[in-house]
């Protein structure tokens, strides 16, 4: 279906071909007429299925055929969980409203508030913040609601994973009784359907490419690998395999800097991104990412919440994540927009049970593959804490000798007629190279 055939303005028409937006995704088709209606939503939708323009042209259509001339009074509020997809959804809002006189705001926090204050003064239709800020905003007196007509929760689920629900609902406490309300989530869970109860009136439901189905687009895969060589592996297949992009997710944050180091230090270019990393850091490296300056970026969940990555084909998940349902949304940073893409994920001994929980999610087992030296039942192998496979007296050649039993990796010295000095029978650990330069030796670390 053409875009132009939804009832937008040629305004908003000729916006949407200027970037060459010509046909509606399927979110589109189902969400736009319903905010064109007035109609309050509730909408399972990942980023990546074009659920921002979902919402963003119906409102600006609309905002824009009532405006008074001349004015600019705060119509619409949109929040977002993360710094990342404010910026994302700020620019796709002003990208839409290219010929429109309509102006908006993007506001978060750790960005100076007193820049934020006189662009607010200077007059605004839209907003797109996060909770936090929006409020510190409310206090200070430099946002009047009074005309508000659409307040939009972009990816709810996020909102309510990171604690923000409370700043959220003092918001719509002060927001004025009539307006239409939009909910957007990856997850139509239960939490979520009591926050849309809460807020919504009437609600209509949209449910394209959520949760249950997003995944399809997206091959997975599973390498069981021992925790302590997960590094190791990382480097291996991204040398190997000459991946050019990749984005490895890491639950803690402390870690991500650890990964990042260690790839570095295998010659793979490497930035991190995650909650302890200031604005500017993030959006640097997140630039540097898209523009092909780095090969790996690695990220805390927090921080990759809502990223769009074009083209990426590659996630790799260094472990699984503290929350199942984040395992949905690293996956969705790839097979965007009509793409196949790629999801690795390392699995350890301690993880399986945390991954069977994934595998109930999704509804389906994930293919796994074993890298050889890799898997946890070699290492043990290289480690000498296995057992050797024969444990039975053998005589050995013309020599007499008898075999080791159940070596477990002890030198054994020879007799003078064996005609050898010594003989170690622990296997050496396999060393792979990547396409980089040497590796230097791994330092230890404190988990």
């Amino acid at each position: 279906m053409s875009l132009a055939t939804l009832g937008l303005s040629s305004e908003i028409i000729k916006a949407l071909k200027d970037k060459g937006y010509v046909s509606a995704t399927p979110i589109q088709k189902a969400l736009i007429p319903v905010v064109l209606n007035g109609h309050d939503v509730m909408a399972g939708a990942q980023t990546g299925t074009g659920k921002t323009a979902g919402f963003a042209l119906p409102i600006l259509h609309n905002l824009a055929q009532n405006r008074v001339k001349g004015k600019h009074n705060l119509g619409a509020i949109v929040i977002v969980p993360t710094r990342e997809l404010a910026r994302q959804v700020h620019e796709s809002f002003e990208a839409y409203a290219k010929y429109l006189p309509l102006k908006s705001v993007l506001l978060y926090g750790g960005a100076n508030m007193t820049a934020q204050a006189n662009r607010l003064k200077a007059g605004v239709d839209i907003i797109v913040t996060t909770s936090g800020r929006l409020l510190e905003h409310i206090g200070k007196k430099n946002i009047n609601l009074e005309a508000v007509r659409y307040l939009v929760l972009d990816e709810a689920d996020t909102i309510l994973d990171m604690g923000f629900v409370h700043e959220v609902m003092q918001v719509i406490n002060l927001l004025p009784k009539k307006r239409q309300n939009i909910l957007i989530s990856a997850t139509l869970s239960g939490s979520v359907k009591r926050l849309a109860t809460d807020i919504l009136h009437k609600p209509k439901l949209v449910e394209v490419d959520s949760m249950g189905t997003s995944a399809s687009s997206v091959a997975l895969l599973v390498h069981p690998v021992v925790k302590e060589r997960k590094n190791e592996l990382l480097s291996f297949i991204i040398g190997f395999k000459n991946y050019k992009q990749v984005l490895v997710f890491v639950r803690k944050k402390q870690e991500a800097d650890e990964v990042a180091t260690e790839l570095n230090l295998s010659g793979l270019k490497t930035l991190v991104i995650h909650g302890d990393k200031s604005s500017g850091v993030r959006t640097r490296a997140l630039s540097a990412f898209k523009e092909g300056k780095i090969r790996v970026l690695v990220a805390t969940d927090i921080a990759a919440r809502g990223l769009d990555i074009p083209n990426l084909d590659l996630v790799m998940n260094y472990d699984i994540p503290h929350v199942i349902g984040d395992f949905i949304h690293r996956i969705g940073r790839t097979g965007r927009a009509g793409r196949l893409g790629l999801a690795i994920t390392f699995v350890s001994p301690t993880e399986e049970v945390a991954l069977k929980d994934v595998e109930r999610l999704l509804g389906k087992a994930i293919r796994r593959e074993e890298i050889e030296g890799y898997t946890p039942a070699v290492e043990k192998v290289q480690r000498g804490a296995r057992k050797t496979v024969d444990t039975k007296k053998k005589t050995d050649g013309a020599f007499g000798r008898k075999k080791v039993k159940e070596g477990g990796g002890k030198k054994r010295k020879t007799t003078k007629r064996d005609g050898f000095k010594s003989f170690d029978s622990k296997p050496k650990k396999e060393k792979f190279k990547t396409d980089t330069s040497k590796r230097s030796s791994s330092k230890k670390r404190g988990r």
